[in-house]
C-alpha cells in the first residue's frame, strides 16, 4: 500500500515538473509577447484531441461541472497567471502562488471534511519561504493589480483541485481531462484574440515544436497525471507537489541558460523539498465518512480505463 502511494506521488510529481519547463520553452522556442496564445494552444487542441480520442462527452450534471472545473483549473488560472506575470516580477508571482497548498488544505476542511494538521501548516509556511529564497529577488516591485491576480490564481487553482476531488467523474480520466482543457481553452480563446490580436501569420519550425510540446506534454500528459493524482491523493498532498515547478524552472535556468545559482537558492530548494516530503508523509484519507453515498459510489471508476 505504501509503495503504491509513493508511486502515485512520484508519477503525479511529473506534472509540476513538466510545468517547470514552460518558462524555458516559452522564452527559447515561442514567439515573443504572446503568452495568451500559448495558453490557448496549450489547452484547446489538447482538450479537443482527448475528447476525440476517448469519444466521450459529459452527461447530466457533468456538462456544468466540467465547465466549472475547466474554468477554475485552466481558463481563469491561465488568465490570472498572465496578468500576474506581466505586472509582477516572476519571483513575486511564484512566491504568492506558493500559498496554494495552504489554501487547498483549508478548503478541504470545509468541502471534504479533512483534518488540517499542524504539520501541514508548518510545511505550507516552509514551502512559501523556500520558494521565496529560490526565486525572489531583492528590490522586487509590487503592483496591486498584479498581486491580486497572483492571489486570485492561487485561489482558483486551489478551489479547482478541491472540487476535482469532491466531484469524481464516472468517465475515464482522459475524457474528463479533455473536457476541462476544452472548456478552459474556449474561455481563453476570445480573451487572447481581444488582448493579443490574431495569431502570427508565419511560424517557424521552432515555434511549432514549442507549441507542440506545450500541447502534448505540457497539457495532455501533464494534466492527465495531475488529475489522476487528485483522484488518488488528498488536495494538500497534490498541491504541495506544485512547488516543484519553480524548483525545476530554477534548475533549468542554471543548466540551460547559464543563470547564476546562489547559496540562498540552494537553501530554498532544500526547504521546498523538505516541505514536500513532510506534506506527503502525514496525509491520510479522511473523507469517505462525510461524503454523500452517491459520490462514494462513483469512486471505483477511477480504476477503470483511462485512469
Amino acid at each position: 500500500m505504501l509503495n503504491n502511494r509513493i508511486g502515485i506521488v512520484l508519477v503525479t510529481a511529473l506534472a509540476p515538473g513538466i510545468w517547470g519547463t514552460t518558462y524555458l520553452v516559452t522564452t527559447e522556442l515561442l514567439p515573443p509577447d504572446r503568452p495568451l496564445l500559448a495558453a490557448v494552444v496549450r489547452a484547446l487542441p489538447a482538450g479537443l484531441a482527448l475528447v476525440a480520442l476517448t469519444r466521450r462527452l459529459p452527461q447530466g450534471v457533468w456538462w456544468w461541472r466540467a465547465l466549472v472545473l475547466g474554468v477554475l483549473n485552466i481558463g481563469a488560472f491561465f488568465a490570472l497567471l498572465f496578468v500576474a506575470a506581466y505586472r509582477l516580477p516572476g519571483g513575486v508571482a511564484a512566491t504568492i502562488g506558493a500559498i496554494q497548498p495552504l489554501l487547498a488544505a483549508g478548503l478541504a476542511v470545509g468541502l471534504l471534511g479533512e483534518r488540517l494538521s499542524l504539520r501541514t501548516v508548518i510545511a505550507g509556511v516552509a514551502g512559501v519561504a523556500g520558494v521565496s529564497l529560490l526565486v525572489l529577488r531583492a528590490g522586487a516591485r509590487l503592483d496591486g493589480v498584479g498581486v491580486a491576480a497572483a492571489v486570485g490564481g492561487a485561489v482558483v487553482m486551489a478551489v479547482g483541485v478541491v472540487l476535482s476531488k469532491r466531484w469524481v467523474s464516472p468517465a475515464p480520466l482522459l475524457a474528463t481531462t479533455g473536457w476541462q482543457l476544452t472548456a478552459g481553452g474556449l474561455l481563453l480563446l476570445p480573451v487572447a484574440l481581444l488582448v493579443e490580436g490574431p495569431p502570427p501569420t508565419t511560424l517557424t519550425a521552432t515555434n511549432l515544436a514549442g507549441y507542440g510540446y506545450l500541447a502534448v506534454i505540457g497539457s495532455a500528459l501533464a494534466y492527465a497525471l495531475w488529475f489522476r493524482g487528485i483522484r488518488a491523493l488528498s488536495p494538500a498532498s497534490v498541491t504541495f507537489l506544485g512547488l516543484l515547478s519553480p524548483l525545476v524552472a530554477t534548475i533549468l535556468g542554471w543548466l540551460v541558460l547559464d543563470q547564476q545559482l546562489t547559496g540562498a537558492q540552494l537553501l530554498g530548494g532544500i526547504i521546498v523539498l523538505a516541505a514536500l516530503v513532510a506534506a506527503q508523509k502525514q496525509q491520510h484519507p479522511q473523507r469517505a465518512a462525510r461524503r454523500p453515498v452517491t459520490e462514494r459510489v462513483a469512486e471505483p471508476a477511477t480504476t477503470g480505463p483511462g485512469s
